[in-house]
């Protein structure tokens, strides 16, 4: 091995970027993510059209996210290993193709199990994509410029969610839900393209793959079905948990148990693997499991808070699902400004002290939610998603790149595969986490509130008497009045309940971004010289 791979884990032979500038590479690999990030939300706010489409109900149309989800786990956790055998520039296209092809399918899909089966092999096909970029990424550029180079991937799974809810609602009322799947088609093949023309594969990662197969290539069959049954069953209890009463179910109690066996089972047989479909033992490194956790947070406050406040603006104040959409897109555009800012301080400032800058800001951000109310503007609300949007390129970046701090050249694949596992499982448990706590909080609030709601009680008396009084001034007469009173008592109420556990919610988002501020402090610090000693 040579210094400059000891110093900095990189060295001019492993770089995927041949003879094109890096930041080329950069921005050509990050087109197919961004593609595959982006259509994850937009099939969200298309299922209502979905459902109608296909003559079903919504509930049943939620297994066209669920099914997703699911394959994309199952890939994601193994595509380092993939990486590894098939090689990283190789895997990448396969993983673009699959995906392309299978849009294609889901766009002409002729009913919702055929769309389904289709979206099953497009989760497969866009569970390796994030993990394959980042390795390329990690191999085209010097450590000291990785920061840079992580701000165009961040570029593509932060602002993606962001734009995803406007895009996808103007797509399906301008055009049809068809056209939701069917714009990645011209996109996934501009990447094959690209990619097959600009991108190389590391002489370095090729001889290791080549010594790997020369050895004989030994497949953790076990291990590969334990982290398949594992996760997939982990994805699936996140995402229906809520609409089947969490553990009332036996389906989900069920599925629950399978998924506590699998995963506690794979930890013994992965560390005593001499070749692990999973490297488990990176996580027993302080730095690598530091930064998983944060970025288990990062994902959990992103993809909830981009389901979240969508959900309250259209459910609580009326927004259209592209007014919606709308009040989240300038955080994007505060996100996109940020990313080669901080990708800059990356390089100058200890990754830690920029982690604990984005967790202050995420905290502040989801504190100041907690301030809503029925009078909010339209302002509030998109204020709040700036200031999130300027604070998640300081977790996002800074985690990114202090992943592969000590971790060898070889195992570069791995690391980015369960970096990019915690991201996509902090979504689903941050969603999950988001709408029990909402589902449970208006319990809460109805049970408490409602006791001030007796006929016995002197200010409903003259609340009822008040708005009674008001809608005969309006022209109803005097029992009509009275029952409307009654009616806008209600609303009132519910409204009032749905408010007070909105802002439990974001309380519980806050709660993550403190967390994550002693995890930044426990992160060693980086010789931010060595990598230019080392190129």
């Amino acid at each position: 091995m040579t210094d400059t791979t000891q110093a900095g884990g990189w060295s001019p032979e492993r770089s995927a970027a041949g003879g094109h500038n890096p930041y080329l590479i950069a921005f050509v690999v990050s087109i197919a993510t961004f593609m595959e990030v982006l259509d994850t939300t937009i099939a969200n706010v298309s299922l209502r059209h979905i459902a109608g489409g296909l003559a079903v109900g919504i509930d049943e149309s939620t297994y066209v996210i669920t099914s997703y989800l699911v394959a994309n786990a199952i890939v994601l956790s193994i595509s380092g290993w993939l990486a590894t055998v098939l090689g990283r520039k190789r895997f990448y296209m396969i993983c673009v193709g699959i995906f392309s092809v299978a849009s294609l399918l889901c766009g002409f899909a002729w009913s919702l199990e055929a769309l389904v089966l289709f979206r099953i092999l497009q989760g497969l096909g866009g569970g390796g994509m994030a993990t394959s970029e980042q390795a390329i990424l990690a191999d085209s550029f010097p450590p000291a410029k990785r920061g840079q180079a992580f701000a165009i991937y961040g570029i593509a799974v932060v602002v993606a969610p962001v734009i995803g809810p406007t895009l996808g609602g103007w797509i399906t009322d301008t055009y049809s839900w068809h056209w939701v799947f069917l714009i990645n088609v011209p996109m996934g093949l501009l990447s094959l393209v690209l990619v097959g023309t600009l991108v190389s594969e590391p002489s370095g990662a090729e001889e290791e793959r080549r010594e790997l197969l020369r050895n004989g290539l030994r497949i953790d069959y076990i291990g590969f079905i334990l982290v398949a049954i594992g996760l997939g069953s982990l994805e699936f209890v996140l995402d229906e948990g809520q609409r089947n009463d969490w553990f009332g179910s036996s389906m989900i109690l069920g599925f629950a148990l399978m998924s506590a066996f699998c995963l506690l089972a794979l930890i013994p047989w992965e560390l005593t693997r001499k070749d692990p479909i999973i490297e488990l033992r990176l996580l027993g490194q302080r730095q690598f499991a530091a930064c998983f956790l944060v970025m288990l947070g990062t994902g959990a406050v992103l993809i909830s808070t981009t389901q979240i406040l969508p959900q309250l603006l259209q459910a609580e104040l009326g927004y259209t699902a592209m007014l919606a959409g709308l009040a989240l897109s300038p955080g994007g555009l505060f996100t996109m400004v940020m990313m080669p800012i901080v990708g800059r301080l990356v390089s100058i400032v200890q990754p830690k002290y920029l982690i604990m800058v984005g967790a202050t800001i995420v905290m502040i951000t989801m504190w100041h939610l907690t301030g809503l109310n029925q009078d909010i503007t339209y302002g509030y609300a998109a204020w709040s998603r700036i200031f999130l949007g300027i604070g998640l390129p300081f977790l996002f970046l800074p985690v990114t790149t202090a992943s592969y701090d000590g971790v060898p050249p070889e195992k570069t694949n791995q690391a980015s595969a369960l970096i990019n596992v915690a991201r996509n499982v902090g979504g689903s448990m941050g969603v999950a986490l988001a709408q029990t706590v909402l589902a449970q909080r208006q319990q809460f609030h109805q049970s408490r509130l409602v006791e001030h709601v007796a006929p016995s009680d002197i200010g409903y008396q003259q609340t009822i008497d008040a708005m009674t009084r008001y809608f005969q001034a309006q022209g109803s007469n005097a029992s009509d009045a009275a029952s409307q009173a009654i009616a806008w008592v209600g609303q009132t109420l519910q409204r009032q309940i749905d408010f007070l556990a909105y802002i439990d919610v974001f309380w519980t988002l806050a709660v993550i971004g403190a967390l994550m501020i002693p995890l930044a402090l426990s992160m060693r610090s980086i010789d931010l010289n060595a990598p230019a000693r080392g190129h």
